[in-house]
């Protein structure tokens, strides 16, 4: 039988982002205030209107510097994922600080909700060659950083050997689920306006075209997949601007309308390994 996923996802950067980027002064600041202040319970409101549990992936340091906000989603019933105590990227650490960001950040997520993170998604969505092995010692069920699928998740490699002048040599699967993303359906480089000394991201597209793109890349997954999940992923500084909240709510109509299945990525990840599980005793 037919059955389309649709994991909406949040990345609860709140100002870790722009901390980390050395942009701190006031103005910079208040954009990422605008997340947990207005963003964020303008999603949580929506989402009680429709009964959608989704995914939040969430900063130790947003935990810890807004956390009557972090709890509200947590009382709310959506899932909360690991993204780093501070925002930086794994690729600018060292392999113990990138060890360290974990277990800080689930040390903050464990006084949050009372267990660690099942998911992980990267700053940047940028992993390092000792990510994975690091997942899976820290007992992670599914990372959501990669980009080697749309609809499908798959298992993630580790041991890969990626040569300039070599063939790739790719390493073995591992047990971690990989839920892959993509930037078309990110918000931040559709709406995200930013200048600095150096650089412009225009940003700031019109909603209703990034809202037709959206609703065409679940209406495809219909259309070509029996199985398969779709992840969007959104920012509450971002999204939760009033034109684009409208958006939101007419793409879970749209995808409702279609015959989507809403469902937290943990639950996703489960009915991946459930059939996963269920295929490989048909093959025995």
């Amino acid at each position: 039988m037919p059955r389309h996923i649709v994991c909406l996802t949040f990345d609860f950067d709140a100002i870790s982002g722009f901390i980390s980027r050395g942009q701190t002064s006031p103005s910079w600041i208040s954009r990422g205030e605008f997340g947990p202040k207005a963003g964020a319970p303008r999603l949580i409101a929506l989402f009680r209107k429709y009964g959608i549990r989704t995914t939040w992936f969430v900063p130790g340091h947003t935990i810890e510097t807004y956390p009557r906000e972090s709890e509200a989603v947590l009382a709310a019933g959506h899932e909360i994922a690991h993204h780093g105590w501070t925002h930086r990227p794994p690729t600018t650490m060292t392999r113990d600080e990138e060890e360290e960001e974990l277990v800080r950040g689930n040390e903050s997520i464990v006084k949050l909700t009372g267990r660690k993170a099942r998911g992980y998604r990267s700053p940047t969505w940028d992993l390092t060659p000792h990510s994975v092995e690091l997942f899976l010692k820290h007992g992670f069920v599914y990372d959501s950083s990669l980009m080697g699928d749309d609809y499908l998740p798959y298992h993630a490699r580790q041991g890969d050997a990626i040569e300039l002048l070599k063939p790739a040599v790719f390493g073995r699967e591992t047990p971690l689920v990989e839920m892959p993303i993509h930037w078309c359906v990110d918000d931040s480089p559709h709406f995200e306006f930013v200048r600095t000394e150096t650089t412009v991201r225009q940003g700031l597209m019109n909603a209703t075209g990034v809202l037709e793109n959206w609703v065409n890349d679940f209406l495809y997954m219909r259309e070509h997949c029996e199985w398969g999940v779709l992840t969007y992923t959104c920012h509450p500084f971002i999204i939760g601007r009033g034109h684009r909240m409208m958006m939101l709510e007419k793409l879970i109509r749209a995808c409702a309308d279609n015959g989507a299945v809403f469902m937290a990525m943990e639950d996703a990840v489960a009915e991946f390994r459930e059939r996963m599980t269920k295929g490989s005793d048909e093959e025995r």
